[in-house]
Parts: structure tokens; C-alpha cells; sequence
């Protein structure tokens, strides 16, 4: 059975205009490793996730989004530590356990698009069906329009209806991309976690596939994208959280962030300036290890505005994480 099928119950309502979808506070993430050593995978992070909005959270591999995803699912390794909390409808995550979160949580609160869909598709089981015992278990769909809802769940992640009968490993990477977002979309989940959901597609499946995962934050849900694709999150995002070592550095509006003023955090800055459509030019240095995170600003050893007041943690203010804040200029 899928992940996003072993859930079971009624349907969560979706919540007011008013209320946040997903209330993330002080969210960190430690593992605990053998000799006693620990990784800050994910440190305070905090936000608030509205219906009819799209966060897209970015930046270098390594830097804990996935890891956050994983938090919000439960789906963390039995050497994670968590703390803070993030509420969905009343109801905390991470202080659920393992019969809530499979029973009323994944796929009918929270649906996923994992970073890795091999790992999320039963291998022995065809795509179609897989994808009907998704719409039966959440829609409550039964006979003769059980498999239609299932052709309508394929479309409209642009899952062609000649492939549903293959097994996972008969899928390519772009394939089996596609397949895991339309199980993730059948339960119309309040809030949706698509983790790097463009991976493997090519530009125009890109567009494609954004353009759904806008039209379901467009109906009322939230729709948090963990992506590497700068051009997708422009294309999609209302805000963007920029996270580096663990930390969230930048949180502001799309508009702002793609275009004026710019990011104000040195390193959100340089990711844009990345960009080949851009200055093309890359981040100096390396990124620390989670592991022997530096005192203070773990962006320092790498930016060209630290001083010594950097040799202290900055906290998030006005959108940014950032002794230095910059007020960037565009050609």
C-alpha cells in the first residue's frame, strides 16, 4: 500500500481564509549520531503557510528542507530528535504519533510529492493500481468510477494513460516523478509538501506540472515546494524562504525576491546571481557540515560583508536573517 493511502478516515475541512493551513514555531531537528555526535539538520524554524498559498522554500543540497519535510510527515529516522511544533488544523505533528499521522494525516491533512518516488511506489503493483486503491482509500470511490477518477488523477499530472499499466521499475525518473504527484493530488489535501516535484521533466512537463500544483493552492490549499528550481518557484511561488545550514535566512515575497529589491540576505542574493540568465556567477566557497556548524553566522566564512558582529547567530528580522541586510541593485 502507498504512503498516501494508509490513512483512512473523513476528510479534514479546509480551514478558514483567515487561519493558517501549516503554523511551523521554533521547528529544529537534531540526529543523533554513533560517539555522540549530533546534526543540526534543522534549526528554529518558523512560518506560517495560508490557504491559497504557495511558500517555495530553496537552496544548496545539504541545507535541511528535506529533512523539514520529512519532520512535518513523521517520516524521520529513529535517530531524530525534533522539537518546537507545527500545528495542522489543531493538531501538532510533531507531537503525533505513528497511528495518527498514518491514519488522518498523510495524504488527507498532509500529501506529499517525495524527493524520491521510486522509494514511495509499491514495486510489484502497476501505477493504475496504485493509483485506485489511493482514490478508493481517500475519495471512498467505488466500482465502475473507481477507474475513472483514477485516469482523471493520472492526467492531471500528466501521467499518460498508456503507461498505467507498467510497474515502477518499467517508469523513467520523469515517469516515476509524475506518477508519485498524482497520488499526492487525489486527496486534496489541505496542505501539500512537494519535495523537488520537478525532477527529472523536462521544461515544458516543468510548467505543466507547477501550473497544477498552482491550481491546487489556487482552490484553497497550501502548497509548500522544496525546490532547486529557481524558474519554477517564480513561476508559482507567492512567498520564498531561503534556507542555508539548517536555518531559514530569508522569508519574503516572490515578487520582491525574483525581482525588486531583491533578496537582502548575502547568500539569497547569491543564489540568484548564480543564474546563467543572471550575473552567472557562482557562491564562493563551500557550505559548513551540519555537524561543526560554526558559532556564528554559518554564511560568514563565505561572504564578503562579515565583520565581527558575525561571529554571533543573527536572528530573523524583517524577513531576514542577516547582520549585514543588503539593499541589492538590478542592472
Amino acid at each position: 500500500m502507498t504512503t498516501q493511502a494508509r490513512t483512512g478516515g473523513a476528510a479534514p475541512r479546509l480551514p478558514a481564509p483567515d487561519e493558517p493551513v501549516l503554523d511551523v514555531s521554533g521547528l529544529s531537528v537534531r540526529f543523533r549520531m554513533r560517539g555522540g555526535r549530533r546534526i543540526a539538520a534543522v534549526t528554529d524554524a518558523s512560518f506560517r503557510l495560508w490557504p491559497g498559498e504557495c511558500l517555495a522554500l530553496v537552496g544548496e543540497s545539504g541545507c535541511g528542507k528535506s529533512v523539514l519535510a520529512s519532520a512535518l510527515l513523521g517520516l524521520l529516522p529513529a535517530n531524530a530528535q525534533t522539537a518546537g511544533r507545527a500545528l495542522v488544523g489543531g493538531l501538532d505533528l510533531l507531537a503525533a504519533d505513528e497511528r495518527t499521522l498514518a491514519r488522518t494525516v498523510r495524504g488527507r491533512r498532509v500529501g506529499l510529492v517525495p524527493q524520491s518516488p521510486a522509494a514511495h511506489l509499491t514495486p510489484v503493483r502497476t501505477v493504475r493500481s496504485q493509483l485506485q486503491e489511493t482514490v478508493r482509500e481517500l475519495t471512498g470511490a467505488r466500482g465502475s468510477g473507481l477507474r475513472a477518477k483514477a485516469e482523471a488523477a493520472a492526467e492531471r499530472a500528466a501521467f499518460p494513460a498508456d503507461h498505467l499499466d507498467r510497474y515502477p521499475h518499467q517508469l523513467s525518473g520523469g515517469l516515476a516523478q509524475r506518477a508519485a504527484t498524482a497520488l499526492a493530488l487525489v486527496g486534496d489535501a489541505p496542505l501539500l509538501l512537494a519535495d523537488e516535484p520537478t525532477t527529472g521533466l523536462d521544461r515544458d512537463l516543468v510548467d505543466r506540472t507547477v501550473d497544477e500544483l498552482r491550481r491546487h493552492a489556487d482552490a484553497g490549499h497550501a502548497l509548500l515546494m522544496i525546490t532547486h528550481d529557481l524558474a519554477a518557484a517564480e513561476r508559482i511561488a507567492d512567498r520564498v524562504a531561503v534556507m542555508y545550514a539548517g536555518r531559514i535566512v530569508e522569508l519574503t515575497d516572490a515578487p520582491a525576491f525574483f525581482g525588486e529589491p531583491g533578496p537582502r540576505h548575502p547568500y539569497a542574493r547569491g543564489l540568484l546571481d548564480a543564474l546563467p540568465e543572471r550575473a552567472f556567477t557562482p557562491i564562493p566557497g563551500m557550505p559548513p557540515e551540519l555537524g561543526a556548524l560554526p558559532a556564528g553566522c554559518a554564511f560568514a566564512a563565505r561572504c564578503e560583508h562579515a565583520t565581527a558582529a558575525c561571529k554571533t547567530v543573527p536572528a530573523l528580522l524583517d524577513g531576514t536573517a542577516c547582520h549585514h541586510p543588503q539593499e541589492p541593485t538590478r542592472a
